[in-house]
């Protein structure tokens, strides 16, 4: 009978406690998933390794002219049937607008090499315990979309005159057109599948919504990837295919990052590592404050002020003395 009093008490005991959930173990080591700030040379040699392994698809690109084409078609046809199609009503809509579809031509241009090197050495220099788990999410998806643009060469909408898209690069005269020799040779004109545009905007604007202080900065990390999904479909460089190739790629990125260090990218580092005091203040858990409930007059001293509710009285309190 003891035992199995001892059993149920335990039982009841285990009943109370929080259910603890299961988590796959981290594949790096203990010593590999530090959070401190990596060496720059280091963080150098892996941007070198990663534009060297851009390069590469370009040896490709003649021979999948054909097939890039092919497929263009193809994914255009498949939006068509689930009805899915914004492109041509997108790029008609703003090529009708000189100002703004030229300006969409250099934001297409231009920031995609801007902010993204912007916000890695914002975060590299600044959030240094969130640098490691971020890069990682980012590289990590960049490379997915190296290996995708070199088995799944894609041609973008601008190269179907034929269905009617227009390239306003070409049309109106932008800098940097495709067709100029320092652009083509050193770009993938059938990397369209999936939208680095979109991977590199998504990871911005995720890092600087959880890990940027002022307001007016996480409001326009939250907007920039929306805009330049919408710059990418007006300016007929990608499909809506390749954008939602795009978020998946990145979305795979961070949860490689994750299965690596076993925890989520941009999670509240220990206090031992935090970086800076307010780190990450506008979204850090508040802890409730204990509240204590007000000692009414005249009991607030004596020998049962400090006794809890259902405590018996001690010797010196039922004989009025003091023991």
């Amino acid at each position: 009978m003891t035992q199995k009093t001892a059993a149920t008490a335990d039982d009841a005991a285990r009943a109370g406690e929080p259910r603890r959930r299961l988590r796959p173990r981290p594949l790096l080591p203990e010593r590999m998933r530090t959070r401190t700030r990596p060496r720059l040379a280091l963080e150098l040699g892996f941007t070198v390794a990663l534009y060297l392994a851009y390069s590469r698809t370009r040896r490709y690109v003649p021979r999948h002219e054909t097939a890039a084409m092919h497929r263009a078609r193809e994914v255009l046809h498949f939006e068509r049937i689930v009805h899915l199609n914004p492109e041509l009503v997108l790029n008609h809509a703003v090529n009708r607008v000189d100002w703004l579809i030229v300006g969409m031509n250099y934001y297409y241009a231009t920031l995609h090499f801007v902010v993204t090197p912007t916000v890695l050495i914002w975060l590299y220099a600044c959030r240094p315990a969130y640098y490691r788990a971020g890069r990682t999410a980012l590289y990590s998806a960049t490379l997915l979309a190296l290996i995708g643009f070199t088995f799944f060469a894609l041609a973008p909408p601008r190269f179907l005159k034929s269905q009617g898209f227009v390239d306003t690069v070409v049309t109106h005269h932008t800098w940097g057109s495709w067709d100029s020799g320092h652009v083509s040779a050193v770009s993938n004109q059938y990397a369209a599948m999936p939208s680095v545009h979109i991977v590199w905007s998504a990871w911005c604007g995720l890092t600087l919504a959880y890990l940027a202080r002022r307001t007016w900065v996480r409001v326009l990390g939250a907007c920039y990837p929306l805009a330049t999904f919408v710059v990418i479909l007006s300016t007929a460089n990608h499909f809506l295919a390749d954008a939602v190739a795009g978020a998946a790629t990145l979305t795979i990125g961070f949860l490689f990052q994750r299965a690596l260090s076993g925890r989520p990218a941009y999670a509240l580092p220990d206090a031992e590592v935090r970086y800076g005091p307010q780190s990450a203040r506008w979204w850090r858990r508040r802890e409730p404050k204990e509240q204590t409930a007000p000692v009414p007059e005249g009991e607030g001293t004596g020998p049962a002020a400090g006794r809890t509710p259902g405590e018996s009285p001690g010797p010196g309190e039922l004989t009025g003395k003091s023991t």
